[in-house]
């Protein structure tokens, strides 16, 4: 027997019209520097309509790709809205990216249109050269942007359509938005999300066992919206109604403690750095952060004593989760079961990666090829999968990632047996700072071009503030003495500012497994044991 129930696609402009017709007054409060700047959902989504009308008479079309450049404002709320729901493809930007890997992206991609803040038309203009599929360029905002050449102004763009826009039928598998990963090992990839996978998404971001969102809440949306679509928290705000503050550039703790304050948010987002840098600044302010209910954390391993001291500081828990790009990318959160009873249990459980939201499967793969039982002992590499789980990846298949349907995820635990993931190790030596990749691989090959060095090797080392930072072990050549301070300069202006290595150790040989390759563990077990000679430069990892 088959069903009568109506069946319809799943589409971003659903998203998009439940917000203006049932949330209308809900707003979206953008932090300016003279203060800020609110709009409601009907507004932003009236504006979403001019702005796709506009982008149609530049000729964008069904599954051209139009590039975003921005901060957390309104503009990007706006293009994540429309380009999606007129049949183009939103793809948005890391504006962290150093300038060759910002230019491989935008041409892997084939972007048509870039839509860039005023503010980062200098970062952009370093590569537009670079980039021959790039017809068009939108500035959003006041400023001077001849270094781009020909341009258009958003709000003049918008200005000159009329109301209203008839959004498309599409087959709800067809792509709506993509993002890259930050090129970990080599070459960035990208993961294309559909229709569909995004309104699951944010479905399961919206309930109450992940962030639980409401029409009664409003969200401080740190997380970059190029960073894995803001973990999907800019949709799910249009079918929950619940309000956004979008604090674009202004993502210092004092700043944060003065949003939060003025604002009065219930809920947030943001990587560990973030809090620990918010609390930094409240040890010596008096900033009223009663409003906030549930504050959560993800992008990197959120430590004991950072959920303890934003605890006390803050009086609710801070709640982990756990997801990638591939995942869109919510997967897990740390919500203590019902069976945690005291503070010391729930305080466990909020130390795991999480607990993994329905939707999502996860299982963990021994070396051999076998399924380890969930008894929160056995050890081996998660494998997911799920209907906002990627298949692969954007012209690059790259089967190694895949195994029989699920994505294998390059971290390495345990799950037990009521869903909770502990990460322990990654199969990848890669480096995790404030929520931010940063390539072994890539920093190991750029010091190695100092003529004075022989070998190098990177690994990541446990950082207070950062969680994970690089520390650089060279191995000098012949009759060549480089000081650590010489090196940082080699780097400066070959790596982003913010992968400068800090720490510093000169051997005199490398250890190395049977086949030849660096043996990153012999590194991290001497430097966790002290018996390393580390040289520490005063570098600055900001972003």
């Amino acid at each position: 027997m088959r069903s009568t129930m109506q069946d319809g696609p799943l589409l971003i402009s659903g998203i998009l019209r439940h917000g203006q017709s049932v949330f209308g007054e809900s707003e979206v409060v953008t932090v300016e520097a003279g203060g800020y700047h609110t709009a409601t959902f009907a507004a932003v989504a009236a504006r979403a309509e001019r702005l796709a009308s506009a982008l149609a008479r530049l000729g964008v079309q069904r599954d051209d790709r139009v590039g975003t450049f921005c901060w957390n404002n309104q503009t990007h709320l706006e293009a994540y809205l429309a380009v999606p729901s007129m049949g183009a493809i939103l793809h948005t930007l890391n504006i962290r990216l150093f300038p060759e890997q910002l230019a491989y992206v935008i041409d892997h991609a084939q972007d048509k249109v870039v839509i860039v803040d005023a503010p980062l038309v200098p970062v952009l203009a370093r590569v537009i050269d670079k980039v021959p599929s790039v017809e068009t360029i939108i500035v959003s905002g006041d400023g001077d942007a001849s270094a781009l050449g020909d341009t258009l102004r958003y709000e003049e763009l918008l200005a000159a359509e009329k109301p209203g826009y008839d959004w498309p039928e599409m087959d709800e598998k067809d792509a709506a938005a993509m993002c890259y990963t930050s090129g970990t090992t080599g070459d960035p990839k990208g993961v294309v999300y559909s229709h569909r996978s995004t309104f699951l998404h944010s479905m399961a971001v919206t309930s109450a066992s992940s962030i639980g969102m409401t029409e009664q809440d409003k969200l401080l949306a740190i997380v970059p919206m190029f960073h894995a679509n803001a973990w999907g928290t800019p949709y799910a705000a249009f079918l929950a109604g619940t309000s956004l503050v979008m604090p674009q550039m202004f993502l210092q703790g004092e700043h944060l403690l003065r949003i939060i304050s003025e604002q009065r948010p219930t809920l947030s987002c943001g990587v560990p750095t973030i809090w620990n840098d918010l609390l930094r600044a409240a040890a010596s302010s008096d900033a009223d952060l009663s409003s906030l209910r549930g504050v959560t954390a993800g992008g990197s391993a959120v430590p004991r004593a950072l959920i303890e001291a934003f605890e006390a500081r803050v009086g609710i828990p801070l709640t982990q989760g756990w997801g990638m790009t591939e995942t869109s990318p919510l997967a897990a959160m740390a919500v203590p079961p019902r069976q945690a009873a005291t503070r010391e249990e729930q305080l466990d459980y909020r130390t795991r990666a999480g607990r993994v939201v329905a939707g999502c499967e996860v299982r963990v793969m021994a070396p051999d090829g076998e399924t380890m039982p969930n008894d929160g002992r056995s050890v081996g590499e998660f494998e997911i999968r799920g209907p906002w789980v990627t298949g692969s990846y954007y012209k690059d298949p790259d089967p190694a990632r895949f195994h029989d349907g699920w994505l294998r995820t390059g971290d390495v635990g345990s799950l037990d047996a009521r869903g909770f993931m502990q990460i322990t190790d990654r199969t990848k030596d890669v480096i995790k700072s404030g929520g931010e990749w940063i390539s072994s691989v890539e920093l190991e090959n750029e010091v190695m071009a100092h003529p004075s060095v022989y070998e190098a090797a990177v690994v990541a080392v446990p950082d207070s503030r950062w969680q994970e930072r690089p520390l650089v072990a060279v191995v000098p050549a012949p009759g060549t003495a480089p000081t650590a301070d010489e090196l940082v300069e080699f780097l400066t202006g070959r790596v982003a500012r913010w992968w400068l290595p800090e720490r510093w150790t000169f051997l005199t040989e490398l250890p190395k497994t049977s086949v030849g390759k660096f043996d990153k563990k012999v590194l991290r077990a001497e430097h966790a044991a002290g018996t390393l000679d580390v040289v520490e430069v005063a570098v600055s990892p900001e972003r």
